[in-house]
């Protein structure tokens, strides 16, 4: 049921009448139509001439896209009509008018389709009209009732006509309008198309834009229907298809201005990295485009991507190919009809007088002038003789919509003789049926018709009365370097999908490389895009930096502990683990010391054991001296178990050796120093000798003080059991190539230096006593020697705490301070065992004659200080 018509539809049908009036009387002053007589009558729309300027309706004669399609709507009529299997005994007629490519001055045109139906409708009132003197009124011959009607051009012309036609129930079927708007069957539910519409046409440039890998393009339209309808369908299109982004969308004026297109240039420089220009646009636009990019010294900058109205014309670019090198274009699927041009290169002045405008095309064809009576013709401008021949005389290249014209009228023809099958079974000719033919009904049959073309595609219309999309697609390419000498070469083609031969495509620049129409860059591997806040195909790359990956194209994530990122920053590997060796560098120096100290100090003991009863051994305080080699002895031994892989035992080694070792040698040395203080502060004051200087006394003073270091570490082992970790957060430079992981025991620096405070104490306690027994008299010969080992020790762990925790942030962490912990250890033990021990093994060795009994005495209280208990001589022999 059609839709009821509007407040302004029924307004413009009252005005119908004056209206179809004033355009009668219009073209009584207009070249005329071409008329065709015949049963059933169809109207044509042509854009014979351009659109005149200077408040001219009509402009110069379009050969092309005017008289050739004119031409195949008369082609196409004549082999219908000479087909007798289809619509047999009904002769098909025409009225075919110019629209002078204005879309006013078509609806000033069409309106002769109505004239008979207007006429029809006004009858009651031809009764009264009256002549004076009663003469009745002369009737002119009555207008051919037009059925169905071929065109327009232009969709601005189709969408005026259509909303005149469609009042009147006169189907239409356009050959070349392609605005999607017209696809609104609620709008132009009498409106078909023989052709694709732009809907159709903005999906393949999509897929083309896609297909070459851009993703940021402008827009650029002339302003009417076809331009901005198919600039809206295309961006509507990528915005729903995502990943194509419009940075620009720029309209030319319908009369453009001075400076105009230089101005749209500049408008899309704003945006240099879209580079993809999508462009609906009329021919003039198109090469005024073109020129203005050659002003602007651009050549080769934009890649242009044209409609149908660009297609493989060389109007367009005709002296500007240069600047059209790499376009690509589109067109909708046709072939070259060879019947046609057998038809057109056969015309003649004498053989096409129906066509009125044909002696003009002559004279524009040939560049030549027809005499006519009463003028002369041109001295500059040679007489036509009407012997030329299109094709030999002239240039001649089928246009491209011819083939749609003809499909056009056999779309109707096929369906005016289903609608004659139907409702006039077995008559000949027309039958009352069909007499007036029933514009709503041929409707029906035309969007019901299914046949092959002229160039042997379906012909078929969908619900919208749109044909389907098939399109070939081209790329105006330079031949051997020349541009001037290039020409459009097909390189692909659309069917609902796109068919691109990428191979084939060739660019200025690198022939072979794709051109880049983007925002953004995509991002190296291990970036990630930060977004333009409004913008999606735009990005910033930001580097996955440190210890991040990429996790996706938006997002860096930081590796777990234990591992690192891939060198591209893509993923994460696990961290190597290190661990000082026994082949590192760093561990050669402090097994060297630790080997050699153990040398010595087990050389040192086996002097003391083997001359055990010496005066010298005697003298030393063999108990203490005893227990001090063997401190020094765990010292050096310690080093083997920083160099060993932690493990538990070897970590619970750790904490138990490396304090115990200094423990006990300090205690050794603090008793030592504190027996010969009191002895000489008790000299002082009395003859009797103070108490716990006994060899047992000094051992249990000894293993007392080191009790406490063992009982502590007992507890902090049974507390805390040891083990070893992997410490990933000790090495994790700022490059994660550097990162380590290292295996350590579970003891953390300050614990490390727990171990050794309370040694650290002794040595402190230690050295005080031995400042204060700086003063004793010669005979007690050790103090001097015990002071000598404490200052020097003390400046050794002095210098030892700013290098151990000064390098607590550096990568070689791990190696520094083990080899700082270890050699200070085998340091502090050797300055003990040199002062001490050394000089008294070189006596007995190498001087034995010094290793005697001296007879001397000194005071009694002194000799009785000094005496060793039990009868031990406390003075060395000289």
């Amino acid at each position: 049921m059609a839709r009821p018509w509007s407040a302004g539809e029924s307004l413009l049908l009252a005005l119908l009448p004056p209206l179809a009036w004033l355009a009668q009387a219009g073209l009584a002053r207009a070249a005329g139509s071409v008329r065709l007589a015949g049963g059933l009558t169809l109207g044509g729309l042509f854009p014979v001439h351009a659109r005149g300027a200077a408040g001219r309706a009509c402009g110069q004669l379009k050969k092309e896209q005017g008289v050739h399609r004119l031409e195949a709507m008369l082609y196409a009529l004549d082999r219908v009509n000479a087909d007798p299997e289809l619509l047999p005994g009904v002769r098909l007629g025409a009225r075919l008018l110019d629209t002078c490519s204005r879309d006013t001055y078509a609806l000033e045109q069409a309106l002769s389709f109505v004239q008979a139906l207007i006429q029809g409708r006004g009858d009651g009132e031809e009764a009264r009209v009256r002549c004076p003197g009663g003469v009745p009124p002369l009737r002119a011959a009555p207008p051919e009732r037009v059925v169905a009607v071929v065109g327009a051009s232009a969709s601005s012309v189709s969408i005026m006509v259509a909303n005149v036609l469609r009042l009147f129930a006169i189907p239409q079927i356009s050959y070349a309008s392609t605005a999607p708007e017209l696809s609104d069957s609620t709008r132009f539910d009498f409106f078909s198309r023989v052709v694709p519409p732009d809907s159709y046409q903005a999906q393949a440039m999509v897929d083309i834009v896609r297909a070459l890998g851009w993703n940021y393009v402008s827009t650029l339209a002339s302003e009417g229907n076809y331009g901005e309808s198919g600039v809206e369908a295309f961006v509507q299109i990528s915005r729903e298809a995502g990943g194509v982004c419009i940075a620009q969308s720029i309209k030319i004026p319908r009369e453009p201005k001075p400076g105009e297109f230089n101005k749209v240039i500049r408008r899309l420089m704003e945006t240099p990295n879209a580079r993809g220009i999508i462009i609906f646009a009329n021919e003039d636009d198109i090469r005024r485009v073109l020129e203005a990019a050659r002003q602007a010294n651009l050549t080769g900058h934009f890649l242009w991507v044209g409609s149908d109205s660009w297609g493989s014309k060389i109007a367009p670019i005709l002296n500007l190919e240069d600047v059209a090198v790499g376009a690509i274009t589109i067109l909708p699927k046709r072939a070259s009809i060879d019947g046609f041009d057998q038809y057109f290169m056969t015309r003649s002045l004498e053989n096409n007088r129906r066509n009125i405008w044909f002696a003009e095309f002559w004279e524009e064809n040939f560049n030549c002038k027809l005499t006519s009576s009463g003028s002369q013709s041109d001295d500059t401008t040679r007489k036509c003789t009407g012997e030329e021949r299109i094709g030999q005389d002239s240039a001649y290249e089928q246009e491209g919509k011819v083939q749609f014209v003809i499909d056009a009228v056999y779309a109707i023809a096929h369906a005016l003789h289903s609608m004659h099958q139907a409702l006039c079974p077995g008559h000949i000719g027309l039958c009352p049926a069909m007499e007036p033919t029933d514009g709503r009904t041929l409707l029906q049959y035309i969007r019901a018709v299914r046949f092959n073309g002229s160039a042997g595609t379906p012909v078929m219309f969908n619900e919208n009365g749109d044909a389907p999309g098939r399109y070939d697609i081209f790329q105006y390419q330079a031949t051997n370097g020349s541009a001037s000498s290039g020409g459009y070469q097909a390189v692909g083609q659309w069917a609902e999908v796109l068919r691109l031969d990428v191979e084939a495509l060739q660019w200025s620049g690198d022939p072979r490389e794709v051109p880049i129409s983007q925002c953004s860059l995509p991002c190296v591997p291990g970036e990630r895009k930060k977004m333009v806040k409004g913008v999606p195909c735009c990005w910033h790359c930001e580097a996955c930096d440190g210890y991040r990956f990429q996790v996706d194209e938006f997002t860096c994530e930081a590796c777990p502990g234990d591992m690192r990122p891939t060198p591209n920053h893509t993923g994460c590997r696990p961290t190597p683990v290190v661990r000082l060796t026994w082949s590192s560098p760093w561990a050669a120096p402090p097994l060297l010391l630790a080997v050699l100290g153990i040398m010595a100090t087990t050389t040192v003991v086996a002097t003391f054991v083997r001359h055990n009863n010496t005066p010298i051994v005697r003298a030393s305080g063999r108990e203490l001296s005893y227990v001090l080699l063997t401190g020094i002895f765990l010292i050096y031994a310690i080093t083997f178990l920083m160099v060993a892989e932690p493990g538990d035992a070897v970590c619970a080694a750790r904490r138990l050796f490396l304090g115990l070792g200094t423990t006990l040698s300090y205690s050794a040395l603090l008793t030592k120093t504190n027996r010969i203080y009191r002895i000489f502060e008790q000299g002082k004051r009395s003859v009797t000798p103070p108490p716990f200087i006994s060899p047992t006394s000094q051992l249990l003073i000894t293993f007392s003080l080191t009790s406490l270091q063992v009982v502590g570490v007992i507890a902090w082992l049974g507390a805390q059991p040891p083990h070893s970790i992997i410490d990933y957060e000790e090495q994790r430079t700022v490059d994660p190539e550097q990162a380590r992981g290292v295996l350590k025991c579970d003891m953390s620096d300050l614990s490390l230096i727990g171990c050794l405070g309370y040694s650290l104490l002794l040595m402190v306690t230690c050295t005080v006593y031995a400042i204060k027994a700086r003063g004793v008299p010669e005979t007690f010969n050790e103090a001097k020697p015990i002071g000598f080992t404490m200052y020097t020790t003390c400046i050794i762990w002095l210098a030892f705490v700013p290098i151990f925790f000064g390098t607590a942030q550096s990568a070689e962490k791990i190696y520094i301070q083990t080899t700082t912990l270890t050699v200070s250890l085998s340091l502090s033990a050797s300055v003990s065992l040199g002062m001490l021990y050394v000089p008294k093994t070189y006596v007995i060795l190498f001087h034995p004659e010094q290793n005697v009994q001296k007879r001397k005495r000194s005071l009694k209280a002194t000799s009785a200080a000094a005496a060793p208990p039990k009868g031990e001589n406390a003075e060395d022999p000289k």
